[in-house]
Parts: structure tokens; sequence; C-alpha cells
């Protein structure tokens, strides 16, 4: 039995973000949610300087490639339809593990 490790990177648009303040109170809120409800690994991975644009990474690790691309899928649909920001590009990469030897 081998597993697998998820790593989903999205880029969201926060369109109502006039400062660096506002964004990373948007940032927090999405980022608590998601760990919340998901039980993943997440966080803010670049664009730290902009004020309406972010990239995030999420982790996500199980025994089975599908459930960790629909769980990152799910993830992302539940970030767009908090209605804090918009998804405007997201990636998924499995990466699979083997065995002990």
């Amino acid at each position: 039995m081998g597993m697998f490790v998820g790593v989903g990177l999205l880029r969201i648009m926060i369109h109502q973000s006039s400062s660096l303040k506002a964004k990373r109170q948007v940032v927090k809120s999405i980022l608590g949610k998601v760990r919340s409800k998901f039980d993943v690994s997440i966080a803010e991975v670049d664009d730290q300087d902009k004020w309406q644009v972010c990239s995030m990474g999420v982790a996500v690790v199980s025994n089975d490639s599908g459930h960790v691309h629909k769980m990152l899928e799910t993830i992302s649909g539940y970030i767009e339809n908090l209605h804090l920001a918009e998804v405007t590009g997201f990636s998924i990469e499995i990466i699979p593990l083997g065995q002990f030897h």
C-alpha cells in the first residue's frame, strides 16, 4: 500500500480589498475556515505584497489518489462559495509515495 500527497495551488482575487490589511483579514478568514472544515494544511505562499491577489497552497494526504484529487477540487469550490474572493487559477499535483523498504 502506498500513499499520495496532493498539492493544490490556488490563485484568488479579493476584489473589495483596498489595502494589505484588508487583504490579510480576508486571507486569514479563508485559511481558518478551510482548516476548520477540512483539517488540511493551507497557507499563503505568494503575492504577499499585492492588495487584491493571493496565492495559497493546500496539502492533502491519503492512500487513494482519487480521494486526494476530489478533496482538492472540493476545497477550491468551498473557497469560491465563501464569496470572500474569486478563484482565478487552480492547479493540482499528486505525488505517489512508495512503501517502506
